[in-house]
C-alpha cells in the first residue's frame, strides 16, 4: 500500500476570512500548513486550530505591503518549512471611493496589496515548484475583477490585473508542470466589510461564507496533476454582487 507524500501548501491572509478557512480546510485534509499574515497573535490560534487535525503548522509575519521585502521573505518561509507544493494568495485589500477622489497614495495601496504583493510571493515560491516540475499557484480575485463597479474602481483595477496575472503565468509555468487557478468569488461574509477602507451596505447573511470558498479551493489543489481549474467563478445563490 502506497502512502502519498505529504504535501505543504503557504497561505497568505491566513489570520482571517477566506485564508483562515482555507488553513483549516487544508488541515483537515492533512495539507501542513505555513501560514502567513501580518498579526502573529491571530495567526497563532489558527495554527493551533490546524495542529489538533494532526499537521505541521506553523506561523509567519509578514507585511505584504512591504512589496520590496515580500520575495525574499517568501524565500526564507520556503526554507525553513520545506518545499511548497500549493501557494494561495488569499490576503488583499477591500477598498471603495470614487476613482476621482482616490488619492494616489491610496491608489499604489491597493495595487501593491492586491497585485504587486501576490506578483512577488509567487516569485518567492517559483523557483522551487520548477526545480520539482510540479506546484500548484490558487490566486483569489474577485468577481470584481471580470466586472468593475462603481466606486471600487481602484478595487476592480488591482483584481483585473490579478487575472492577467494569473493567466500569463498560467501559460508560461505549464512546460514546468506548474498550474495556476483564478478563482473570482462573489460577495463573502469577512471582516473585510468591517475595515476602515470599505464604505458599503449589503446583505451580508446573504453572501458566501468563507469556508464555502475555502472548500472550492481544497477541491482544486486536490485535483490529480493531470486536470487543472484555469478559473473557477463562485456566487452567491442569492446574486449578491
Amino acid at each position: 500500500m502506497s502512502v502519498e507524500p505529504k504535501r505543504r501548501a503557504l497561505i497568505t491572509g491566513a489570520s482571517s476570512g477566506i485564508g483562515k478557512a482555507t488553513a483549516l480546510a487544508f488541515a483537515k485534509a492533512g495539507i501542513d500548513v505555513a501560514l502567513v499574515s501580518r498579526s502573529l497573535e491571530k495567526l497563532e490560534a489558527v495554527a493551533l486550530a490546524a495542529k489538533d487535525t494532526g499537521v505541521a503548522a506553523k506561523i509567519y509575519a509578514v507585511d505584504l505591503a512591504c512589496v520590496g521585502q515580500v520575495k525574499e521573505q517568501i524565500q526564507a518561509i520556503a526554507h525553513d518549512f520545506g518545499d511548497i507544493d500549493i501557494l494561495v494568495n488569499s490576503a488583499g485589500i477591500a477598498y471603495t471611493g470614487m476613482l476621482s477622489e482616490t488619492s494616489l497614495e491610496d491608489w499604489q495601496q491597493v495595487i501593491n496589496l492586491n497585485l504587486t504583493s501576490v506578483f512577488q510571493c509567487i516569485l518567492g515560491i517559483l523557483p522551487g515548484m520548477r526545480d520539482r516540475q510540479s506546484g500548484t499557484i490558487i490566486n483569489i480575485v474577485s468577481i470584481a475583477g471580470k466586472q468593475a463597479f462603481a466606486n471600487w474602481g481602484a478595487y476592480s483595477v488591482s483584481k483585473s490585473g490579478l487575472i492577467a496575472l494569473s493567466q500569463a503565468l498560467a501559460q508560461e509555468e505549464r512546460a514546468h508542470g506548474i498550474r495556476v487557478t483564478a478563482i473570482y468569488p462573489g460577495a463573502v461574509n469577512t471582516e473585510l466589510w468591517d475595515t476602515e477602507t470599505v464604505n458599503a451596505n449589503f446583505d451580508r447573511s446573504k453572501m458566501l461564507t468563507p469556508e464555502i470558498v475555502a472548500q472550492s479551493i481544497l477541491h482544486t489543489a486536490l485535483l490529480p496533476p493531470q486536470a487543472v481549474i484555469d478559473e473557477l467563478t463562485l456566487m452567491p445563490s442569492a446574486g449578491v454582487l
